[in-house]
């Protein structure tokens, strides 16, 4: 077998043969073939590894997790979570093989609502993905900053700063502005850095604290301890509503880290064999993630050595004090360079994620500007102007940060609740509308509708679970703004839709009308499942 040949269902087929299909594939869909289709199927799934990137989400939100349930919520939490993601996942993999373009979830809504509806279930789709999107770059890269400014702290007496965090936030958006204007060529390479630094760097971590921690917590503690530090002033919500409800608030941690792998669904029109490697990207990268992630957690909950001295870190940051505690300054030097050399890859890969669903939202003249925002790079084949389009909107939302912490978190919790919506919306179409669905070669057979319909009911639940109070007593300093921030955006999509945009979206438009040789006709077949559904000839 020569690297110019690759295997499908059938039998071995050049890569010449693949791109012939794949651009056939996008001409079905109505569009040119603009972007440049370099990745492979490892390296798309690196896309959204890259993003959900555990070694970033997991230390992000360590001192919410002991703070809301503690060790056993953040253990078996993340199990539970992760199984229902994967559902998740798999569902998206199904509407995503059917329909692999830039566009993703807002393409998707489109495509399997009815005609009449199609434009609003885009539009709506559309402003949820992009702007949690925008909030997941922001919560990443700013993590990353904060992450920075703690290691600067390691013996020295520099004092982190809001106004300081934010300019290392400016600089380190900005660099990976530049790789994704200058450095695209370089993508596929610095994702398969990206992919092994993920993988090894987290296991060499959890390693190295294990091996020199001076002693472990019990696997009682790491099990079975349940941490209620939610009351301001001492009543948390156990004892003021019930244990129940801080394990409901507590999975945030592990949902916010296994979000974000619709990545592999915007990198199609950039991949190669995009209807089977896309959804296998995404499966592949959760359940990689889903592995890594429950490891990590574990490794950091043993090597504790001071419950109380980590939750209440001089650092700020727990899992830096895990590091000092157990392998010394030196040592803690070393495996923040890793977190932080992660959380930078992350970031530089959803911004690229984030500017190609805005390049493909544009092209459908679904945001302002769009006759700017949706040209295509010549030299790079890239969309360098929405590139940059991420990089403003995600420093916008960083700006609150400098007067209030709160207000930024608010504005960067919609990213999980922001993103799962937009997943939801398609997947839910699928269920309704399943007689209109044209199946692609990634497909669940007689799991199809069972696992959409459990997928949609987790994302409801975890909607109304992320906008609850986290904090008691409930005032302006400890209320969640999620459901401000929710609001915000269905007041924009709703208020703008009626107002103007009814008369003038129309949904995804189609670059070509008709492809020569290509049959718009399907077949109906019964599935697996007993479904009327539409399978491509």
């Amino acid at each position: 077998m020569t690297d110019d040949s690759i295997i499908e269902k059938g039998g071995v087929h050049t890569n010449a043969e693949v791109a012939v299909d794949d651009e056939a594939e996008l001409a079905r869909m109505g569009y040119k073939q603009e972007l440049k289709r370099d990745l492979t199927l490892l390296q798309n799934f690196g896309i959204s590894f890259s993003i959900i990137s555990v070694i970033t989400g997991i230390p992000s939100l360590f001192l919410y997790g002991l703070n809301t349930g503690g060790p056993v919520v953040m253990v078996w939490g993340f199990v539970v979570v992760a199984f229902f993601t994967m559902l998740v996942g798999l569902a998206m993999g199904e509407v995503c093989s059917a329909h692999p373009t830039s566009g993703g979830p807002y393409f998707w809504a489109a495509m399997l609502s009815e005609p009449k509806n199609a434009a609003f279930a885009s539009w709506v789709t559309g402003w949820f993905n992009l702007l949690g999107q925008v909030a997941v770059t922001a919560g990443i890269s700013y993590g990353c900053a904060n992450f920075i400014s703690t290691l600067a702290t390691f013996n020295t007496n520099f004092v982190p700063e809001p106004r300081i965090t934010t300019g290392i936030y400016a600089a380190v958006l900005i660099s990976q502005g530049l790789i994704n204007t200058f450095g695209v060529h370089l993508l596929k390479y610095i994702n398969n850095i990206s992919i092994w630094w993920h993988a090894v760097g987290t296991t060499a971590l959890v390693i190295a604290v294990l091996a020199a921690a001076p002693t472990h917590q019990s696997g009682e503690f790491v099990f079975q301890k349940f941490i209620d530090n939610t009351g301001v002033d001492g009543v948390g919500w156990s004892e003021r509503a019930s244990p129940a409800y801080v394990v409901v608030v507590g999975i945030l941690m592990a949902q916010y880290t296994l979000t974000g792998f619709d990545g592999s669904a915007h990198m199609t029109e950039e991949t190669h064999n995009a209807a089977m490697a896309g959804s296998v990207g995404i499966v592949m990268a959760i359940g990689c993630s889903a592995v890594l992630g429950w490891f990590l957690i574990l490794g950091l909950l043993f090597s504790i050595q001071d419950l109380e001295g980590t939750i209440g870190s001089a650092t700020g940051q727990p899992v830096a004090q895990i590091f000092l505690d157990t392998v010394g300054e030196k040592g803690a030097i070393v495996l923040m360079v890793i977190v932080i050399g992660a959380m930078f890859f992350c970031g530089t890969f959803s911004l690229t994620s984030n500017s190609r669903m805005m390049y493909a939202f544009a092209r459908d003249g679904g945001i302002p500007g769009h006759k700017f925002f949706h040209k295509v790079s010549k030299d790079s084949q890239s969309p360098i102007r929405t590139v940059w389009l991420a990089c403003t909107l995600s420093f916008i939302l960083a700006l609150p940060s400098l007067g209030s912490s709160v207000a930024f978190s608010a504005v960067t919790s919609i990213a999980t609740i922001g993103l799962y919506i937009s997943y939801a919306i398609p997947i839910g179409l699928r269920v309704v509308y399943r007689k209109r669905f044209v199946r692609g070669p990634f497909h669940l057979g007689a799991f199809s509708y069972p696992v959409a319909i459990i997928s949609c009911l987790w994302i409801a639940f975890i909607s109304i679970a992320f906008i609850l109070p986290q904090a008691n007593p409930v005032d302006t300093q400890t209320l969640n703004y999620t459901i401000v921030a929710v609001g915000i955006v269905l007041a924009y999509c709703m208020g703008f839709w009626a107002l103007s945009a009814r008369k003038w979206f129309t949904g995804p438009i189609k670059q070509i009308q008709e492809v020569e040789g290509t049959d718009q006709a399907s077949s109906e077949v019964v599935t697996e499942a007993g479904e009327s559904d539409e399978k491509r000839p």
